[in-house]
């Protein structure tokens, strides 16, 4: 199969004036970008990347939504309210509600409009914090992320709407009364002003940027990051000079499972334990429920003081998470054709293995973990050989604090004041994910609120506000 490769617009034909320019390709700005396009409003996406698609790409596990037709589909009947009270507890409660009630009630709505665009989220997995299959993916069980940025790009495509790459954005203009009148871009050919009516910041997190991290966290100063390199909170910046408010900005997620071994870090995502990966310790012992919140299974890890631990799984666990063939590919992946050879390649006492992994294979069986207490991801147990594991650790993965909106996204500022003209969505907003952001949430995030962005950006572009 031929790989799709999407042409960036080249930067000499950059109009003076849009009704609304969107900062940032990844799934929130292309979401955004494509729901203004539908509305009728002219409309221009700048990339300071090279590669388009951002954290998103990187998505590996899901879309979560709750009351789709797809979990119908598949006979899991759902409800918005428990998707609602799992994502507040999973935030500590300190989750903005307001922002929340309009995620959940629109999520399976996002899922219903990507359909339309050939982007179909027809299978279901699970991740942490949540007690039914929610998180949205392909039939194929690819990852979610490459599969959604490909898709919109095609759509964005066939839309004509540009996106322009190697194209920063150095200011958003204001005038005297603080009301957005474009912004400065600098490209491949220099520096100037496109004019706009109505600028979306969809720029992502701060989560590969070492001085913010530093600044606001500085127990995390040595983690390493799950994040493309591009992740360095410049909407932050943009948004602040624009009189933007942050807020919370010490909530920085370290996802568990991630192989820092290497010079690269890769995300091992979340599905894995959702299909029936358990981890261990070096004696070969599970020591928590695997699919508790993020937030709770990354402290139990740091807390063993083994650097690291194991995540292990089967062949019956692999075939459904189509991921792990990229991670064997790049020799993240330890094979042993017993659990006793896979124990010896890995350092992991071989009769402590073997001992979990019956015991778990009989708590999957009873469907009662008595161990840890886990009630999800026990679709099938570890029994297929080959036996594989994955050395992983925690590093930083999300970054839930960040630029103060509303459920309209609006940016605001000192005292709820609406900045007007300004719009921000997805990461680089801060509120809906409370102190702990729950797997496949963000991916539907991106695509709720970028939506969201698209239609009060229009709104306010056509007079309509």
């Amino acid at each position: 199969m031929v790989k799709y490769e999407f042409k960036s617009s080249p930067i000499d034909l950059v109009n003076p004036s849009y009704d609304l320019v969107v900062i940032g390709a990844g799934g929130t700005g292309l979401s955004a970008a494509l729901q203004a396009h539908e509305l009728g409003v002219s409309v221009a996406v700048f990339e300071k990347n090279e590669v388009l698609g951002g954290n998103t790409s990187k998505a590996s596990s899901g879309m979560n939504a709750a009351e789709s037709l797809v979990q119908f589909k598949h006979g899991i009947i759902d409800n918005k309210a428990d998707f609602y009270q799992e994502t507040l507890k999973g935030g500590g409660n300190l989750n903005d509600e307001a922002m929340l009630s309009y995620f959940v009630d629109h999520a399976a709505l996002a899922i219903d409009w990507l359909k339309q665009y050939g982007v179909e989220l027809d299978d279901l997995t699970i991740t942490g914090g949540m007690s039914k299959k929610r998180a949205h993916r392909p039939a194929s069980m690819a990852p979610v992320g490459g599969y959604l940025i490909t898709g919109l790009l095609k759509s964005i495509e066939a839309a004509r709407i540009p996106v322009f790459n190697k194209t920063k954005v150095v200011k958003v203009l204001q005038d005297e009364k603080g009301k957005v009148t474009g912004i400065d871009i600098v490209g491949p050919d220099g520096r100037r002003k496109v004019m706009a009516k109505a600028v979306i910041l969809a720029t992502g997190g701060f989560g590969a940027s070492k001085e913010i991290i530093k600044k606001y966290r500085p127990d995390l100063e040595g983690y390493k990051t799950t994040n493309q390199a591009g992740a360095t909170g410049d909407g932050l910046i943009l948004g602040e000079e624009a009189g933007a408010e942050l807020v919370q900005m010490d909530f920085i997620q370290v996802h568990p499972t991630a192989q820092t071994d290497g010079e690269k870090t890769f995300l091992i995502g979340e599905a894995v334990r959702g299909e029936g990966a358990i981890l261990v310790n070096k004696a070969g012992q599970r020591f928590i429920n695997e699919l508790d919140t993020r937030k709770v299974v990354s402290e139990a890890i740091t807390g063993l003081n083994e650097d690291g631990a194991y995540l292990i799984f089967d062949q019956g666990v692999r075939d459904h998470v189509k991921a792990v063939e990229f991670y064997d590919h790049i020799g993240l992946v330890e094979h042993g054709a017993t659990l006793e050879e896979l124990a010896g390649k890995i350092g992991v006492d071989a009769a402590g293995l073997e001992t979990t992994v019956a015991s778990w294979n009989e708590a999957v069986k009873g469907q009662d973990d008595q161990a840890f207490g886990r009630t999800t991801g026990m679709d099938r147990d570890i029994s297929v050989a080959p036996y594989f594991a994955i050395h992983i650790h925690p590093a930083i993965h999300y970054t839930m604090g960040g630029l103060h909106i509303n459920p309209e996204t609006q940016v605001l500022g000192k005292d709820d004041k609406v900045i007007e003209g300004l719009y921000a969505a997805g990461e680089v907003s801060g509120g809906l994910h409370g102190n702990n952001r729950i797997g496949g949430n963000s991916v539907a995030e991106t695509v709720v609120f970028g939506r969201q962005a698209g239609i009060q950006a229009s709104k306010f572009v056509r007079g309509e506000n």
